[in-house]
């Protein structure tokens, strides 16, 4: 089934997005420190990532889902031409602005009628009821199902989402379906697909990434 976020205008919702990011926290620069006590760790979605040749794809918008093929080509292709393991590569995919409900399961999409709210539809027209990438993405013409979500994360990608976005979401998904934000927010938070990270801001992801030797793809 198609990705139609085509029918989506983008600049409303970048200007408010931006309006989330004014206030960030301040993170100490350098290597990761302990975190102060009884709160977590901000940099525990870095745990493990050491491999060789690493990647951040940072993915604002859709793109007709060809954003997940880019990560899926990195996989392929670094073993294919290259010779490397996969267990010597790293792939860290940002969800944010446009993104950020990708983050979230099927029964979320169902509930909260998420395709409709993002106008996202399949080739018949109707609104997606469920996660279209979870599982597979349509992009450039075909089902591609080795290019979902679930399917890379079995490969080692690690999926992360933005708190300030999902905060935004929260905001603007709750007054389109007059529905309580604080509930919302924890309905959400709470059916995020497995091994989906919060992290405390993408633009803070990204620094520490660099940091750690990440190389950057703006998709």
């Amino acid at each position: 089934m198609p990705d139609a976020s085509h029918h989506v205008p983008r600049r409303g919702f970048l200007g408010r997005a931006a309006l989330a990011l004014m206030a960030l926290p301040r993170v100490v620069s350098g290597q990761s420190t302990p975190a102060p006590q009884g709160r977590a760790d901000p940099d525990e979605w870095l745990r493990g990532l050491d491999a060789p040749h690493q990647l951040f794809f940072d993915l604002p918008d859709f793109a007709g889902g060809v954003p997940q093929v880019h990560v899926l080509n990195y996989l392929n292709t670094y073993r294919s031409a290259h010779g490397v393991d996969e267990k010597d590569l790293n792939a860290v995919v940002g969800l944010w602005n446009r993104t950020t409900l990708l983050a979230v399961n099927d029964a979320m999409w169902e509930k909260y009628r998420i395709g409709d709210y993002l106008n996202l539809r399949d080739d018949t027209g109707r609104a997606f009821t469920r996660n279209p990438w979870r599982t597979s993405v349509f992009a450039i013409g075909a089902d591609r199902p080795a290019a979902g979500i679930e399917p890379l994360q079995q490969r080692g990608v690690r999926y992360i989402v933005c708190n300030n976005a999902l905060n935004l979401q929260t905001q603007l998904l709750s007054a389109a379906r007059s529905a309580d934000a604080s509930s919302l927010g924890a309905d959400l938070r709470a059916n995020l697909v497995p091994g989906i990270a919060v992290v405390s801001a993408m633009v803070i992801a990204i620094e520490r990434a660099q940091k750690r030797g990440f190389a950057y793809l703006r998709e």
